[in-house]
């Protein structure tokens, strides 16, 4: 029996990379994190879409309900800027919240950067997948990702989604050992 392919989504929140001013690095970042950790089957959904709240909400929209992408993973718009906008997108269109993605990777980033509390991603639910916001920059995607991804496994356990098995060497996911 084979294992089921995990879908995950790659959603790189960025106008001046979807117009093709430059070369997307942020979700290219997020896939070759992915890559280390996951020995499991997964194929990435990998969009480049524009700041834009309502292009953002379609996308996500997309890759949960149509793609069936267990996780999502978005780059980009998480600051103060104007058009800055990825928090409140995932916000309209997840049913519940997890603010704890977001605590833990701002408290990861202050480690390395003052200005990271002017982060604003976060996390949530949608359906039986979960949504994360990313910083933009590639850097911070694998230290932000380092900090939250050994939760991620066991938060789609428990919405009954594909399991993901790890490369311990890399990233040890924590999963509660049965009594």
């Amino acid at each position: 029996m084979s294992e089921e392919v995990a879908k995950i989504g790659i959603v790189t929140c960025s106008d001046r990379a979807s117009a093709g001013l430059y070369e997307d690095l942020s979700g290219k970042a997020i896939i070759e994190v992915l890559t280390s950790y996951l020995t499991s089957p997964w194929e990435a959904v990998y969009k480049v879409i524009e700041d834009d709240k309502i292009t953002i909400e379609e996308a996500l929209i997309e890759l949960v309900d149509k793609q069936k992408c267990c996780l999502v993973v978005t780059t980009g718009g998480t600051g103060p800027a104007k058009r800055d906008v990825t928090p409140e997108a995932t916000e309209n269109v997840c049913d519940r919240m997890m603010p704890g993605f977001g605590e833990l990777m701002r408290a990861e980033s202050l480690k390395y950067v003052p200005t990271a509390i002017l982060s604003r991603q976060t996390a949530g639910l949608r359906g039986d997948s979960l949504i994360v916001n990313l910083p933009g920059k590639p850097k911070s995607i694998k230290e932000c990702l380092d900090a939250v991804f050994p939760a991620i496994p066991y938060c789609i356990d428990l919405m009954e989604g594909p399991f993901l098995t790890c490369n311990e060497a890399v990233i040890k996911p924590f999963r509660p050992k049965k009594s």
